[in-house]
């Protein structure tokens, strides 16, 4: 584990990854295998946002630069993914006749999902090793 994940804020952005990694996981595979029929774009999407946020607990918990740069990339998705899904669903809520983590930004989970990769983000962009000059 890197350092600044001992502790802090660090810490705690990874057990918020580490929440919502799960909880989304739970989501998809409930609705997936229960009704995927219903709404299978919104459950696609919500699979979608489960390895996201999976792919950038795991690289965010490891300690390599290649790890650093996976977490950027999926923190990045993640951010473009929420914005998108969370435009189409208020513009386009007929294409979305079921939530996904995405949806509304986030609002079905307080708008975390919208906050969380800005943070993320945020948190890399600090935690970046300096280079010597």
């Amino acid at each position: 584990m890197r350092p600044a994940l001992r502790s802090g804020p660090g810490r705690l952005l990874v057990a918020v990854y580490a929440v919502f990694a799960l909880s989304a996981s739970a989501r998809a595979l409930v609705q997936i295998a229960t009704d995927f029929s219903a709404a299978p774009l919104a459950y696609l999407l919500s699979a979608l946002a489960a390895a996201v946020y999976v792919v950038a607990t795991v690289a965010l918990v490891r300690s390599s630069e290649r790890s650093r740069r996976v977490a950027l990339v999926s923190v990045t998705v993640e951010l473009v993914g929420v914005l998108t899904v969370g435009l189409l669903s208020v513009e386009d809520p007929v294409a979305f006749p079921d939530a996904t983590v995405w949806s509304g930004f986030g609002a079905g989970y307080g708008y975390v999902p919208l906050v969380l990769p800005v943070l993320g983000l945020w948190w890399l962009r600090s935690q970046r090793p300096r280079r010597a000059v």
